[in-house]
């Protein structure tokens, strides 16, 4: 099992590796400010609250929700498995002061135990090839009462209504061409990866209540991602508008006791 996790591990690391090239250019991934910014950065606010902690930030990225975080006035670790995404996120945050980048592993992070007071991570959850000893190494690195807040959806199977989206964005596509940001999504690479993933057949709240709980989390909540896809809606083109209504998307909390 070790050796094909290690392979999945590494066909994940090189896709998103290449993925930083056009990673901000697609839909949903880079957070335009104002509306959209405030909306994803309100649920982190309120999770937080205003006084300044300790935030480890898993698969940073190309460092969007790292500005949000950051700009809340909290002290950021930023952890990325990609050098080439951290080369993005670096060059975007030079300079700034309170934030640190650092390439490891999510699953792995060998970060100190009872370290931060909160984790933080978008759309990271259902990649994870080993979700519940995953869980519990971010329990053990969190300080007691410290907060996990991640983004996150089933990105298997589109809702009903969204199904009736798709069926929409395939003829836009078919009428106007395909959107060529999406190119860079490499969707052979991407079904391949999934295909391998524990979640690969979709990431689903109940779930991951079992998984949580089993690892050690407390008082669980789930929260609506509606406000967030409201604002991804405002200034966006009917393709996009689309496509904030074809997955099941949800920001779950908990806390280590």
């Amino acid at each position: 099992m070790d050796g094909v996790n290690f392979d999945l591990k590494e066909e994940i690391r090189d896709y998103w590796s290449k993925r930083s090239e056009t990673f901000d250019l697609a839909f949903g991934h880079k957070i335009a400010p104002g509306p959209e910014a405030d909306a994803w950065q309100k649920p982190i606010r309120e999770a937080l609250g205003l006084e300044p902690k300790r935030v480890l930030e898993l698969a940073c990225g190309t460092g969007e929700v790292t500005r949000l975080i950051h700009d809340l006035g909290h002290d950021v670790t930023a952890l990325d498995f990609s050098e080439a995404m951290l080369k993005v996120a670096r060059t975007k945050h030079a300079g700034k002061k309170r934030l640190r980048f650092i390439l490891a592993d999510a699953e792995n992070t060998l970060e100190p135990d009872a370290h931060y007071d909160a984790i933080v991570c978008r759309h990271l959850v259902w990649t994870l090839t080993r979700p519940q000893e995953t869980f519990a190494e971010w329990l053990r690195i969190l300080k007691p009462g410290g907060l996990l807040l991640f983004f996150d959806g089933d990105w298997a199977s589109p809702k009903p209504t969204g199904r009736i989206a798709s069926l929409l964005i395939s003829w836009i596509d078919r009428l106007i061409g395909a959107d060529r940001n999406y190119d860079g999504a490499l969707s052979t690479r991407h079904t391949r990866i999934m295909s391998a993933l524990p979640f690969g057949t979709g990431l689903h709240p109940d779930t991951l209540l079992p998984l949580l709980m089993a690892s050690g989390f407390a008082e669980i909540e789930l929260h609506s991602h509606a406000p967030i896809a409201r604002a991804q809606r405002r200034n966006a083109n009917l393709r996009n508008k689309l496509r904030t209504l074809v997955y099941r998307r949800f920001i779950l909390t908990c806390r280590r006791p």
